[in-house]
């Protein structure tokens, strides 16, 4: 038989019971409320002298969840503040169970105080000391978030994913799951879409050196960064294509054509896209990409290759026949790819040429390292061949007479 020991109710676990049960019961008249009210105080104190912790969190969450809608916001931060604090009380295994069981009763009613509920994950996460338990938490945040509709609430801690990474040192399909949420998370705030393209791809590219079976999980998903990539006005160079992801639509019957429109905006000039889309007009609407935008992307695209030939040095009428653009439109479309940082140039007039001083690449793949490779060593060999140059002359004028030394005119 368990004996109870008389705790005082100052302990803040038994005054949260007490405040929440009489709450919950206060409708009932005091006849009802007052044996049920003791009751719960009872099977909290024997929780605590017996140290069964998750029970005394499970009997604290039904109370509190009773009284969720009847209490100040305040007040229910300080309720599950004091219930999150078990977690601290205990070793590895029991603090993951009562983190779980806390989280999961906190993120069932996503609607009721999204952003009330959010704060309090985030209090128990800082609470917590496993990683296992702090992962399990931000996920179950990232999906109260997202099905709240308060995902700008969670958005700034994206930027210590990667310090979460190598705490929480979680294997390669929780950063799956870790990537794609946030994605997801991201997809929902108009105002990052790179960002969730940066996590759809890091979320792809974690099905490197897979079986064909396991990528082809990613079709779905390389089909929306493909999609997400066409329609974004100011993302102009990926590498998607180096991602086996990605890659394996290219003989998919289903979404070919998604690859084959991959490789035009990254590879190609206005014209292919201009053959893929009367060709494929249909396909093109049930993604939700529009004409008008694509050709502005892809005349901005067009452009930006034509400035990566060696001469530097573009043709007026070269520019007006592949953007197929007017006299009058061809300084407006510069002057659109210098605003997109996509060129750096200068328009020649008289010799009707634009002179093209750096390009951006919209591929930058292992050739592009190596032309990079490349250009450095060269810059570092002509740096050297400088200081070299600046020491010899210093030396011959250190060693002439005075009066002698070299003289600017």
């Amino acid at each position: 038989m368990t004996t109870v020991v008389p705790t005082s109710e100052d302990d803040p676990a038994l005054a949260v019971v007490r405040f929440t049960s009489e709450l919950a019961w206060a409708d009932a008249g005091p006849e009802v409320a007052e044996p049920q009210v003791t009751r719960l105080c009872m099977e909290a104190q024997e929780c605590i002298v017996m140290g069964r912790w998750l029970d005394l969190a499970s009997l604290m969450l039904t109370s509190a969840d009773l009284v969720f809608s009847k209490v100040s916001d305040k007040d229910l931060e300080c309720i599950f503040t004091v219930i999150c604090n078990l977690a601290s009380k205990l070793e590895n295994l029991d603090e993951f169970e009562v983190a779980k069981l806390v989280s999961t009763k906190i993120t069932q009613q996503p609607n009721d105080k999204p952003a009330l509920r959010l704060k309090i994950l985030f209090n128990l996460y800082n609470l917590l000391g496993a990683p296992d338990s702090r992962f399990f938490v931000y996920m179950q945040a990232l999906n109260l978030a997202l099905n709240g509709k308060v995902v700008d609430h969670i958005i700034p801690s994206f930027k210590k994913i990667d310090c979460f990474l190598k705490e929480w040192n979680i294997g390669v399909k929780d950063q799956r799951n870790l990537f794609l949420t946030i994605a997801n998370v991201l997809k929902e705030s108009k105002s990052s879409g790179k960002y969730s393209f940066k996590f759809l791809t890091k979320y792809l590219a974690t099905f490197s050196g897979e079986d064909s079976y396991i990528i082809s999980e990613a079709k779905e998903e390389a089909v929306r960064s493909v999609i997400e990539f066409v329609k974004a006005p100011d993302m102009f160079q990926c590498d998607l294509l180096d991602i086996p992801a990605v890659a394996q639509l290219e003989k998919d019957s289903k979404y070919a054509l998604v690859c084959q429109l991959l490789k035009i905006f990254l590879t190609q000039k206005l014209d292919a896209y201009l053959e893929f889309q009367a060709a494929n007009s249909t396909l093109m609407k049930s993604y939700g990409l529009v004409h008008e935008d694509c050709i502005t992307k892809m005349r901005l695209i067009s452009l930006v290759d034509l400035g990566s030939n060696e001469s530097g040095q573009i043709p007026y009428a070269l520019i007006k026949d592949t953007l197929r653009i007017n006299d009058d439109e061809l300084e407006l479309w510069v002057v659109k790819a210098i605003t997109a940082k996509l060129m750096d140039c200068k328009m020649d007039q008289m010799n009707q040429v634009v002179i093209v001083s750096r390009c951006s690449e919209r591929i930058f793949g292992l050739h592009q390292w190596l032309s990079l490779r490349s250009k450095l060593a060269t810059w570092r060999g002509n740096v050297a061949s400088l200081i070299s140059t600046i020491k010899a002359n210093k030396v011959v004028e250190e060693g002439l007479p005075a009066g002698q030394g070299t003289t600017i005119r």
